[in-house]
């Protein structure tokens, strides 16, 4: 008998309709002879019409009521499934972050899971019981509720299956797995059959929006394989595994997109030692992630240092910014919102060369500017402008031969 966490997010949850097909799914799996360990997410769009709700009520929200608030959501999510679940004759019972023992750091809106401690959902499954976890949520070592950011429900599943040590956590949402690109914008955009920790890790981290990346993080870490399936149609999806298990063959594998970054320049900064690190440590200091960063050739003493942070967080990283500047001589601070990042990703990428030039030349013949460049020895992401980021992944979608009707170049790619 093999231990399953299976997690379901929001849109597999929307009505009381599907909560009993999940139900249906979950007891299914029971049926097959495995333990099974529930996470979910809150209904449909419950998370944001909390947000608009404490935004009508004020324009201060602090972060502790916010968690408050927020975490909610899932607590209906986990008591209806159970009582689905009652209703099959599924013994079930449902957790809150805090009850399931996942212990987080003290940053509210966006903790980090320290440490999954699971007692309470290892002696329901001891009971013969299907633990119904809350996603999204945790319990700081100050007892503060906390929640773990946007598609937090994936780490609380991974975080679980490592901890309980299960053979497989299974990511069910609304999509049929993980494709080449987005298939939104571009229609014949491949579903891939298995894909690396280290592609996924990029993927999520450019753009990609199937899983978390923290949740890639801790499966590669603990190695719990991930499979990202769809809820609507149970079929199988995407495998998130190994390396060697990948059987990795393509040059590049996927082209992701991400419009939810922004980009600051502070302007006229001195150009000699110490000063960028104390523009980043004021930012790291208020929790802001900061992605790619350019610095401008230096010109009578003086430079332009640009970089790019979630939209969420340009109000709190301009200000840091502007604090900033005058103690370090900067003339001034700008903000950019009209701008999106593309990238390419492939492990094939590190024996090969030309995957640089090809993206380059694909987004040159279209006059394409790329204002920034950033690298890893998988990744290649440009940011340019927001207006060109739809035909700049089709086009490069098809320089790189990814398409449903190119040759297949993962074995087992459907």
């Amino acid at each position: 008998m093999a231990l399953v966490v299976q997690k379901f997010g929001g849109s597999s949850l929307s009505d009381t309709e599907r909560i009993r097909a999940v139900a249906d799914h979950v007891a299914r799996t029971r049926r097959q002879g495995h333990e099974v360990v529930v996470v979910v997410s809150a209904m449909g769009k419950t998370t944001d019409e909390l947000i608009r709700l404490a935004g009508e009520v004020s324009k201060v929200v602090p972060g502790r009521e916010l968690d408050m608030l927020l975490t909610t959501g899932e607590r209906i999510s986990m008591a209806l499934l159970c009582m689905a679940l009652a209703e099959l004759g599924v013994p079930a019972a449902s957790f809150t972050g805090s009850q399931a023992g996942i212990v987080t750091d003290a940053v509210h809106t966006k903790a980090k899971i320290v440490e999954v401690r699971g007692d309470r959902v290892r002696g329901a499954l001891a009971e013969g019981k299907v633990p119904v976890v809350a996603g999204f949520q945790g319990v700081s070592l100050g007892r503060e509720i906390t929640t773990l950011g946007r598609g937090g429900s994936d780490t609380t599943a991974v975080a679980v299956a490592a901890a309980l040590g299960a053979g497989v956590c299974e990511i069910y949402t609304d999509v049929s797995g993980v494709f080449s690109a987005d298939p939104r914008l571009v229609p014949d955009a491949r579903r891939l059959a298995r894909i690396s920790f280290e592609e996924m890790l990029e993927v999520a981290a450019s753009g990609g929006r199937v899983l978390m990346h923290r949740s890639v993080e801790f499966g590669r870490r603990y190695h719990v394989p991930i499979h990202v399936r769809s809820s609507f149609t149970w079929e199988p999806g995407t495998w998130v595994v190994e390396e060697e298990e990948a059987m990795e063959e393509a040059l590049v594998t996927a082209v992701t997109h991400d419009t939810s970054e922004v980009k600051l320049t502070v302007s006229g900064v001195p150009d000699r030692p110490g000063i960028a690190a104390r523009l980043f440590r004021g930012l790291a200091e208020r929790a802001v992630n900061v992605d790619m960063i350019v610095q401008n050739t230096s010109s009578h003493g003086l430079t332009d240092i640009s970089f790019t942070v979630p939209a969420d967080d340009l109000a709190v990283a301009l200000g840091v910014s502007q604090a900033v500047a005058p103690g370090i001589g900067a003339t001034g601070v700008t903000a950019d919102a009209e701008v999106a990042k593309v990238s390419v990703i492939g492990a094939g990428m590190r024996s090969s060369p030309g995957v640089t030039a090809t993206m380059f030349e694909a987004l040159a013949a279209a006059s394409i500017n790329i204002e920034m460049i950033s690298t890893s020895p998988i990744r290649i992401s440009c940011v340019l402008r927001r207006a060109d980021v739809e035909r700049a992944v089709a086009l490069l979608h098809d320089a790189f031969e990814l398409g449903t009707d190119a040759p297949a170049r993962r074995a087992g790619a459907s």
